[in-house]
């Protein structure tokens, strides 16, 4: 599986009971960002070989490899796993070359406007709407919960895996275990979410080898990273399990949990479209991804204006998009923020919001028996 226009992965989900079948399908599912390869690397351990040991046997058990046979004996020492049993998984598993073949690839440079119609059309806008009256208790309990509006949960999940129909085809076990064992320049961030996987898979009381989900090892219908899953997870139906695949309830609270964790500010707004004037602003343009620092009124002062109703003293960070016919300006407040701690991409977050937008306003228009939007702009 390709992660889409941008190189990256770390966040989210597993499960309480084995999923259904997940079958592939045509878009791939973006899946949140890894850490940087500087961090991982830094991090590597000193039992992850990076040298000619991480040639990956697509017909080798993993449990035949020595560096695999090193991380069960770890596994059983730190966390009291039973060396058998993980030996009796692993040999039941296989490194998947074509992983390697899908991570190695360059990152995708897509401008905005060709990236948008990827995500803002009127197929996943009419999922989202489905999806939302199909689950309008869970999702109302969420915004209650944790103060993240039902659209930005509907519009994460419609983005990520098109509402539960493209959850990834890989075994996670296999995924995480490729990535550990056969990919140097991110080993250590893959082995500790494989450690963390099979910490997941105890506590929750599944098989590790019937877990599916991205070519990355991301799982669930909002396509958590294990470490994520252990970190915001949550049983929101009270069931004593928390299954991210089949359970749509758990998966809304478990997206919302994430977002109210990470700085997500119920009320407030996500982004705005804005005009530009003068010579002062492109020096304002935010390409890092940082927490907007600027008030509204400073960018005002500086030849940005808002194109919508926003408090002077909200803090604001200017964005430049490629549109189709000239640079697109937006303010990206807190929230928009947040929403880039889902996937480190402002092309993602602006793709979320205004699907969320999109799903929000067709709903309405279903709640006040109005005719649905013939098309998409």
């Amino acid at each position: 599986m390709k992660i889409p226009y941008l190189l990256g992965a770390a966040l989210l989900l597993s499960a309480c009971a084995p999923p259904a079948t997940v079958r592939p399908s045509s878009p791939t599912p973006v899946v949140p960002a890894l850490d940087s390869p500087s961090e991982a690397a830094s991090s590597a351990p000193e039992t992850v070989a990076a040298g000619p040991s991480t040639a990956l046997n697509a017909g080798q058990p993993l449990s035949q490899r020595a560096d695999v046979q090193a991380f069960i004996r770890e596994m059983a020492a730190k966390h009291g796993f039973n060396a058998a049993q993980l030996r009796a998984t692993f040999s039941r598993a296989q490194a998947q070359p074509s992983i390697i073949a899908a991570m190695s690839r360059p990152a995708e440079a897509k401008p905005w406007y060709v990236y948008r119609d990827i995500f803002i059309n009127a197929k996943r806008i009419q999922g989202g709407v489905q999806f939302w009256r199909a689950n309008a208790a869970a999702l109302a309990r969420a915004e209650q919960v944790y103060g993240v509006p039902p659209q930005i949960v509907v519009a994460i999940i419609g983005v990520e895996t098109q509402y539960g129909g493209n959850m990834g085809k890989y075994r996670v076990l296999e995924a995480l275990s490729t990535l550990a064992f056969g990919y140097p320049r991110r080993a250590a961030y893959f082995r500790k979410e494989l450690e963390n996987y099979l910490l997941l898979a105890r506590t929750e009381g599944v098989d590790p080898l019937n877990l599916r989900g991205s070519y990355a090892g991301a799982m669930g219908l909002g396509q958590f990273m294990p470490s994520s899953f252990l970190s915001y997870a949550v049983d929101f139906d009270g069931d004593g399990h928390r299954d991210l695949w089949r359970n749509p309830t758990d998966a809304i609270g478990s997206v919302a949990n994430y977002f109210k964790k990470n700085g997500w500010r119920g009320g407030q707004p996500v982004a705005m479209p804005a005009s530009v004037s003068g010579v002062r602003y492109p020096a304002l343009v935010s390409e890092r991804l940082n927490p907007p620092k600027n008030s509204v009124a400073s960018l005002q002062s500086q030849g940005v204006a808002p194109r919508g109703p926003v408090s002077d003293a909200q803090a604001a960070m200017l964005l430049e998009f490629a549109g189709r016919d000239g640079p697109e300006y937006w303010l990206g407040f807190d929230n928009f923020y947040a929403i880039t701690r889902y996937n480190r991409s402002q092309l993602y977050a602006l793709a979320v919001y205004q699907l969320s937008q999109a799903i929000r306003e067709q709903q309405t228009r279903f709640d006040t028996g109005a005719p649905a939007l013939a098309q998409v702009d």
